[in-house]
């Protein structure tokens, strides 16, 4: 059942229901008590705790409604059951771990006039995530609520890029503006016994000036991606030897995953493993951990804040830049270096890809083997490269005078826990539902409860990653009118996306969409951080890059949302990017322009 159909029936009845419910003005009488179902595990283990009635009918009255307008469960239990929450309400869980700060599908986000700062510094300051509602019973005593905080905000001040199209942002976008291909024959090893042929492979690299040489024989090729585009980054954002020289290095950190790891060190490590293990590079293992390129890169700054990895398969990326946005709202580091890498174009990654039959086979004419939402689509197809963003808190960017490209508004990420590679069958639309009793006390001598039965829908996968990250983010549906999508060409992931975008966002007449993968394949861990730098120079030039390829739309899907085959204008609101990952692994992170 929609949200819409049980809204208006829902808060008619219980306004009407509640209406003639007046609170007892003598204190003492016995509290009211606020009951939670034993049936339901979740929410049955919180203690129930007393509460008295502190306010008259009209308030009541009026509060009831706001609260139900107000989209707010901490409003509902303050205003419609006359008490604050105590603190236990503020630190526990929260409805959020069920998928939900409130219930803004359930009785509308758009009741209350503001804007997207004002919603953030609100869902700041009501931070804490319960189970159930807890009140206070302590007699004369007046309830505190948290004290408003203001959430640090996270910028982007620099962008480096190894890729297919080019090792610069600018130079990169300008090829994806101009709908150019970086999707060619391999050439790096003779793959004439594999089905597909075809990558989006880098042609032309060079460590000269960014690593070591001794380094750069011995290290894996998504290290030294990794590294270089770092360092980039750093340049770009301003970050010379002068400023560095004044970063406190303890609050400054490096996230940058990978999907694959050092898949060539390891591999070689094979080989020379069936002649001797002295023969073994003593280097391999750590080589070909994830975590080494964040490691490495950390000694070569000396930065001693937050370093680790995160490997989510083809979301790493997303992941590794939300958490590192996270790291510094949460005041534990001020700079953080976060993204992705991989190199997996050697022929045990190709065999392997090939084996789980996910690639394109269009070798004919590699150009339009990738070819998201297309009718003719077969398959992804692999590439290589890494994207880094510098990311930093406000002030300390306003402070060096640092060039602010975009701001970073949040992102959620999510698991279907379905299949390891395939979406969820039932189109992410699936609906679990929880119930919760609130007993009130009624106007009449003898007490009644009203069993009120909220659903809370809880959407699987792709869906419920968007909406948690619009909630996190403060962001209104409407106000996207961007999305840098997922879109890997292959049959069943086009599609699922694509119906739950325009689920999410599909009445928005300005929304536009596309996919960077049309033309430089899929990067695997580092497509994401290289799709938000794509993201991120569409809020800044106010362009956004071609959708190539799509010849013969598949059945469903509305080209009015699909960017064309040329580049086109559009003033970014709002861009959500997303990255999905085998193991069911999703990722929404969502950027807009600074303000």
């Amino acid at each position: 059942m929609a949200a819409s159909s049980v809204a208006s029936p829902l808060c008619t009845w219980l306004v009407a229901a509640c209406m003639s419910v007046t609170c007892d003005r003598d204190h003492s009488q016995s509290s009211s008590l606020l009951h939670s179902s034993k049936r339901l595990s979740r929410w049955g283990r919180r203690r129930k705790v007393l509460s008295k009635c502190s306010s008259g009918s009209a308030e009541f009255n009026r509060g009831l409604i706001s609260s139900f307008c107000g989209s707010s469960i901490q409003g509902l239990m303050s205003s419609c059951l006359a008490f604050e929450p105590c603190n236990d309400y503020y630190s526990s869980k929260g409805l959020s771990s069920l998928g939900y700060n409130g219930f803004p599908s359930l009785f509308g986000s758009k009741s209350v006039s503001t804007n997207r700062r004002q919603r953030r510094i609100n869902r700041v300051s009501h931070s804490g995530e319960t189970m159930a509602v807890a009140v206070q019973a302590a007699e004369g005593v007046t309830t505190k609520k948290k004290p408003m905080t203001k959430q640090r905000r996270v910028v982007v001040t620099g962008m480096g890029v190894v890729t297919p199209l080019g090792h610069d942002p600018d130079i990169f976008y300008n090829n994806l503006l101009e709908g150019v291909s970086g999707i060619s024959q391999i050439e790096t090893f003779d793959c004439a016994q594999f089905p597909t042929r075809i990558a989006g492979e880098i042609k032309s690299f060079s460590t000269d000036g960014w690593v070591a040489p001794k380094l750069s024989k011995r290290m894996d090729k998504f290290m030294l991606y990794m590294l270089i585009a770092g360092k980039k980054a750093l340049a770009d954002g301003g970050i010379t030897e002068d400023v560095m020289d004044e970063l406190d290095k303890a609050r400054c950190g490096v996230l940058i995953g990978s999907a694959m790891g050092g898949m060539k060190v390891f591999n070689d490590a094979i080989e020379a493993l069936r002649v001797s293990y002295r023969k073994m590079n003593p280097f391999c293992v750590p080589f070909a951990t994830t975590n080494m390129g964040s490691a490495m890169l950390a000694m070569d700054l000396g930065w001693m804040g937050p370093n680790y990895s995160i490997s989510t398969a083809c979301a790493t990326s997303n992941f590794c830049i939300l958490n590192a946005a996270n790291h510094i709202i949460r005041g534990e580091a001020d700079v953080m270096l976060c993204g992705g890498s991989d190199a997996a174009i050697i022929p045990i990654g190709l065999g392997g890809f090939v084996a789980c039959r996910a690639l394109s086979q269009h070798n004919n004419d590699p150009a339009k083997a990738s070819r998201p939402w297309d009718i003719n689509r077969d398959g992804f197809v692999m590439g290589e490269g890494s994207g880094v963003l510098l990311l930093e808190e406000l002030e300390h960017a306003k402070k060096r005078g640092a060039n602010i490209y975009a701001e970073f508004l949040g992102g959620s990420f999510t698991c279907d826990a379905y299949h390891m590679t395939e979406p969820h069958p039932d189109g992410i639309v699936h609906k679990r539902w929880y119930f919760f009793t609130v007993e009130i006390k009624l106007k009449s001598v003898a007490k009644m409860v009203l069993n009120v039965l909220f659903p809370i829908f809880i959407r699987d996968g792709v869906i419920l990653c968007i909406d948690k990250a619009l909630a996190q983010s403060g962001v209104h549906r409407e106000d996207v009118n961007y999305i840098n999508a997922h879109a890997t060409s292959t049959p069943a992931g086009d599609i699922k996306e694509y119906q739950a975008l325009v689920h999410c966002f599909g009445h928005n007449p300005e929304l536009r969409l596309n996919s960077t993968k049309s033309m430089i394949g899929h990067l695997l861990g580092a497509a994401g951080a290289v799709e938000a730098v794509a993201t991120i120079q569409a809020i800044r030039t106010g362009w956004v890059h071609p959708n190539i390829n799509l010849e013969n739309p598949d059945k469903g899907v509305d080209t009015n949302l699909l960017v064309g085959p040329k580049k086109e204008r559009l003033n970014v609101k709002v861009a959500l990017s997303n990255s999905f990952g085998f193991g069911g692994h999703n990722s929404s992170i969502i950027f807009a322009p600074f303000e």
